[in-house]
């Protein structure tokens, strides 16, 4: 009899153990909390009002530069709202880049038009102008010639650049192509006899004020550098005036 008294004691205690010291140990051990949504808030907004639900915020990057998004706006987060979590755990909140990193300028020279015209979009690169040169050799039909900036040369994104494409044509009988000779930066004198001596002649000279050039300076000629034309050719020169 007193032995099942004793039993009846010692299971009543260890119920009793259980139930005010180990059951109320390992609920507070598995509390848990729900992680509040921060997302489209001010980053710094963001951490302070996780970091009142009892949680870190982790500052992390968007992998793609959005340029419709302002660089301290949360755009998402991890672990996401409503989940239920341990507290004190990290938040990682995604933000937009500040800004898109630059890169090297691709080399676009002998590559065909529709080609060039892609990467460059691909790479956003603004084409702000492609100009056509006829081209003696039918392998440069089509093909960018040059580039206004050199390749490798460190741009950033949205940069301005333009091409120049080769157009084949077929010359009459006899007659010869001559390449435009470099001009620029010469007197206005010199590039006469310069273009002159080459078989071709001035047309239409335009001036542009500057302050720093000097006056009655080649700053601009076309067609580009290295065309291919036909003789006696008008070029347009353009040169500094300083009124």
């Amino acid at each position: 009899m007193k032995k099942a008294v004793v039993i009846v004691l010692v299971l009543f205690g260890v119920a009793l153990l259980f139930d005010k010291l180990l059951m109320p140990l390992y609920i507070s051990q598995g509390s848990v909390k729900v992680v509040p949504d921060v997302t489209n808030m001010a980053y710094e907004s963001a951490s302070q009002k996780l970091r009142m639900s009892g949680f870190e915020a982790i500052k992390s990057y968007h992998v793609k530069y959005l340029s419709n998004v302002d660089s301290n706006l949360v755009i998402s987060q991890t672990p996401q709202a409503g989940m239920e979590v341990k507290p004190g755990r990290n938040i990682y909140l995604v933000v937009n880049r500040r800004e898109k990193p630059g890169f090297p300028m691709p080399d676009f020279v002998g590559r065909p038009e529709v080609e060039a015209r892609q990467a460059a979009a691909r790479t956003d690169i603004l084409l702000v102008g492609v100009q056509v040169s006829p081209v003696t050799h039918p392998e440069e039909n089509g093909k960018v010639l040059s580039q206004s900036i050199p390749a490798q040369t460190m741009v950033k994104p949205g940069t301005a650049a333009s091409f120049i494409i080769g157009r084949y044509e077929t010359s009459a009988l006899g007659v010869k192509k001559i390449a435009l000779p470099d001009v620029l930066g010469m007197s206005l004198a010199q590039a006469r006899q310069i273009i002159a001596d080459a078989g071709l002649k001035v047309g239409t000279v335009t001036t542009e004020y500057s302050s720093l050039l000097v006056p009655n300076t080649v700053i601009s000629q076309k067609p580009a550098v290295g065309s291919y034309m036909s003789p006696e050719q008008l070029v347009e020169l353009t040169v500094v005036t300083a009124e």
